[in-house]
């Protein structure tokens, strides 16, 4: 038993030769690198969200390198026309009014607005009754003076006469000379009364003409052939005709049409009698009716301010399809083409002088940005540079003649040929900008935490 004891403690007893005593656990130290690793994946999700954050304001309020945006076209042939519009109004080339010259009740209405009729045609009558009346009064004065002078001329004969007569006596020494000269007294007094007689009776023969004058003033004649426009005097009512002409029909002619365009102080320099003109209607506008600047109006009619001055020309209207009043949007034509080539006036630029074709490129004035023509001929015939996409997609610029142009349109001469790709325009801008359309200066990025 002390054996044993002292063997139990010859084996606790510390040696200093011997080994640590270190207890290793295995369990324990799996469990110490576990927490370790989980810690670390704790911050992927911050830096993932981080990375987020950065990326969606660098994208969105970022500051984006410009873009050239280019605009193209491509040269085609057909017409083109450089022209003066104005606006206008339709009327008849020719038209009259039908009155009345005599008073009284407007016994009968024989047509209507819209009715075709012929010249002398019988249109309307008024109530002849009182000139009628007139009429009977100046024969019956005529007659009472015929009768007068039918006496005076008896009369007259009978002094001749007695004349006659006192001249033998007188001879004879049978009467003195102053019978005689009675008798040559009457004689002229006879011959007076006769001479006034007459003139009444051609007086009154006057009166009764002129009331016969009057009488077929009652029956109105359409003066020309035409269409009724207009018919201000109704059937029944009182004319009178003492003061001014009432006027009971208008009748225009609305076989030919005459346009009436206003045109501005700026243009009217540009119209020339003789040259071609046409105009749209509201309800056509793809219908031309074609006609020649008949006349300039020299007096221009003036509202607020603004000058304009009237251009008159003529279309046939063989089928009534042209009214008047109709609104018309006219064109004078200064030149035009047929069958040409044809690029958008934007697409050409005049170089600066003595810039070459670098002005072409970059320094020279590209048409329609900012100069454009009022419709004017400006620079036809001229030189000028437009920049071609060529087939494998560089850019060329050349020099092309420029023949008719107006705003839109210009005809290419020269330097061009039809199916080539022409560049419109070019600028630059903001990708960013262009997609929301919303740019705005100092704004800050929204915190991200």
């Amino acid at each position: 038993m002390n054996k044993t004891a002292k063997t139990a403690r010859a084996d606790t007893t510390p040696r200093d030769d011997a080994a640590p005593n270190v207890t290793f656990i295995p369990g324990a130290v799996q469990k110490l690198k576990r927490r370790r690793r989980s810690r670390s994946w704790l911050w992927l999700p911050v830096v993932l969200a981080v990375a987020g954050a950065g990326y969606y304001g660098w994208t969105r309020y970022g500051e984006e390198p410009a873009t050239a945006a280019m605009v193209t076209d491509v040269v085609t042939r057909g017409d083109i026309e450089n022209s003066v519009t104005a606006v206008g109004t339709l009327d008849a080339v020719k038209s009259v009014d039908a009155g009345a010259q005599v008073s009284g009740q407007l016994k009968a209405l024989h047509v209507e607005i819209g009715d075709k009729v012929t010249q002398d045609q019988l249109v309307a009558e008024i109530d002849p009754a009182t000139i009628e009346n007139r009429i009977e009064i100046d024969q019956a004065e005529l007659a009472n003076l015929q009768a007068q002078l039918i006496s005076k001329k008896a009369q007259l004969v009978l002094k001749q006469a007695n004349i006659d007569r006192q001249r033998n006596l007188v001879e004879t020494k049978s009467v003195a000379q102053s019978t005689l000269d009675q008798a040559i007294a009457d004689l002229a007094a006879a011959e007076a009364d006769v001479n006034a007689i007459e003139a009444q009776i051609r007086k009154q023969q006057a009166t009764l003409a002129g009331d016969k004058v009057d009488l077929g003033y009652t029956k109105i004649y359409a003066p020309m052939t035409g269409t009724i426009v207009a018919n201000p005097a109704k059937e029944g009512q009182t004319l009178n005709a003492n003061q001014t002409t009432p006027t009971i029909v208008t009748i225009a002619d609305l076989s030919t049409m005459t346009v009436k365009a206003q045109v501005s102080e700026a243009d009217v320099t540009r119209l020339k009698v003789g040259m071609e003109a046409y105009f749209t209607l509201l309800g056509q506008p793809g219908k031309r009716f074609v006609g020649k600047l008949r006349q300039i109006q020299p007096m221009p009619d003036t509202a607020n301010n603004v000058v304009l001055y009237y251009a008159l020309f003529d279309v046939p209207n063989p089928d009534g399809e042209l009214m008047m009043s109709m609104s018309a949007q006219v064109f004078f034509v200064q030149a035009a083409a047929k069958d040409v080539l044809i690029v958008p006036s934007a697409a050409l630029s005049h170089p600066a002088k003595g810039t070459g074709e670098a002005a072409g490129q970059g320094s020279g004035r590209r048409d329609g940005q900012g100069n454009g023509q009022a419709g004017g001929a400006r620079g036809e015939g001229r030189k000028a540079q437009v920049t071609v996409v060529t087939a494998s997609g560089a850019l060329e610029t050349r020099d092309v003649e420029v023949g008719i142009r107006n705003r839109v349109s210009a005809e290419i001469r020269s330097g061009l040929k039809e199916g080539e790709k022409i560049v419109v325009s070019t600028g630059a801008g903001n990708n960013g900008n262009a997609r929301d359309g919303r740019s705005q200066r100092g704004m800050r990025m929204p915190p991200m935490f």
